[in-house]
């Protein structure tokens, strides 16, 4: 019955990335631009080693792909609220100094006038550097991701001038994976640039896009979750009575 208690074992073990999955999305059902994950694929893989190749254990898939689906778009007025269009994503500098994309849109000034997303994170400009914006000045973003700051006490009489321009790229063909950081990259191709295409990457200013996340699904799926654990520490514990009442049989007829 080892085998039954192992393989039992193994798949508590394996889920444990799917409810991590699960979990996190359940946490971050408020967050502006969240994108949820496609289902972790179970794999299941014969165990090598003396003797026949008979028994089989499942191995969870840990990459943790992106699904695009667009969230819900909320007008906010905010001039540094934007929401990216169709698939698009925005450059951002990640913690540990790579290239990395996101679709939070809440965009705010550190205190050195850099422009970041609102967890942090540096927003890169057209040529991959920070967006500083001049001290005092008003900022409006235009739909292919311009940056315009206008003097407030030359509003009447200068034009708005062009500071820069969002690093936009398209992932409608590239599968995007999740960081650790949860920004997102290309599947297995750290600090690595998207390739430019022909589509035109836009974004919608003074908005902003929700999660696109289910509350209620993912609710669900964890209470399935649960209930499956449940279900396979029964069987290691029923395959331990078993056991128990075998060696007891032996005993009783010896």
């Amino acid at each position: 019955m080892d085998r039954l208690a192992f393989n039992a074992a193994a798949a508590i073990n394996e889920m444990r990335t799917a409810r991590q999955m699960t979990t996190n999305e359940l946490a971050n059902v408020a967050t502006p631009g969240f994108k949820r994950s496609f289902e972790s694929a179970m794999l299941t893989l014969k165990v090598q080693g003396a003797g026949f190749e008979s028994r089989l254990q499942p191995q969870a898939y840990s990459s943790d792909n992106i699904n695009m689906k667009p969230g819900v778009i909320m007008k906010t007025g905010r001039n540094l609220d934007v929401a990216m269009d169709d698939q698009a994503v925005m450059g951002i500098t990640a913690p540990n100094g790579e290239l990395a994309f996101t679709r939070r849109g809440d965009l705010k000034l550190n205190g050195t006038g850099v422009l970041e997303t609102g967890n942090g994170a540096i927003v890169r400009g057209q040529n991959g550097g920070p967006i500083t914006i001049p001290p005092g000045f008003l900022i409006d973003i235009a739909k292919d991701g311009s940056i315009y700051a206008t003097n407030p006490g030359q509003a009447e009489v200068a034009a708005p001038v062009l500071i820069d321009r969002i690093l936009l790229r398209d992932s409608s063909q590239v599968n995007m994976e999740r960081r650790e950081d949860s920004f997102y990259r290309i599947v297995g191709k750290p600090n690595e640039d998207i390739p430019i295409t022909g589509k035109l990457t836009t974004l919608t200013p003074q908005t902003l896009e929700g999660s696109n996340v289910n509350a209620m699904e993912v609710m669900v799926k964890l209470m399935d979750q649960s209930r499956t654990f449940e279900m396979q520490v029964n069987v290691i514990k029923q395959s331990k009575d078993v056991d128990e009442s075998g060696g007891t049989m032996m005993r009783a007829s010896s």
